[in-house]
């Protein structure tokens, strides 16, 4: 009788997935192909609709250009000294978007740029191929950078 029950609760979570079609919820590859970052729905609903944080990297380095173990890997690039020694590992990627007027399109979020310890503004929606669009901007979404990234999970 419980494999059963599994068995339907399992059905039914299928059913569920795929009912809602293709989503940015999951984990995904950086453009750069160094991060692993999980999007989800936030802990906390004043930090926004999605937040992103870290899962993976591949083949970090360290200050001194070295590869270093990823669960060692350090924001040494932050600009605030006090988050320099946090770990990467965690480490919240994106955060404060509102859902926008397009299914699975999200706005006026943030992101930070672990590669140069920045942060800017950025819009994501997931495309029909089912790849990530993300767009990182300073001001206007005119002046940004888009990047695609890959799911892996």
């Amino acid at each position: 009788m419980k494999k059963l029950a599994l068995v339907v609760a399992f059905c039914t979570l299928a059913f569920d997935a795929w009912a809602q079609g293709p989503t940015v919820m999951g984990t995904w590859l950086t453009a750069s192909g160094v991060a692993k970052v999980r999007i989800g729905p936030c802990a906390n609903t004043a930090s926004g609709a999605i937040c992103g944080f870290i899962v993976g990297l591949v083949n970090p380095k360290g200050p001194d250009g070295q590869i270093v173990a990823p669960e060692v890997a350090t924001d040494y690039r932050n600009a605030d000294p006090a988050l320099r020694s946090r770990k990467v590992i965690g480490m919240p990627l994106i955060w404060g978007f509102k859902k926008g007027s397009e299914p699975n399109t999200y706005e006026g979020g943030q992101i930070y740029n672990g590669e140069n310890g920045k942060i800017y503004s950025a819009n994501i929606n997931l495309q029909p191929d089912g790849k990530l669009r993300l767009r990182g901007y300073v001001g206007s979404p005119m002046f940004g950078e888009t990047q695609i990234w890959t799911r892996v999970e």
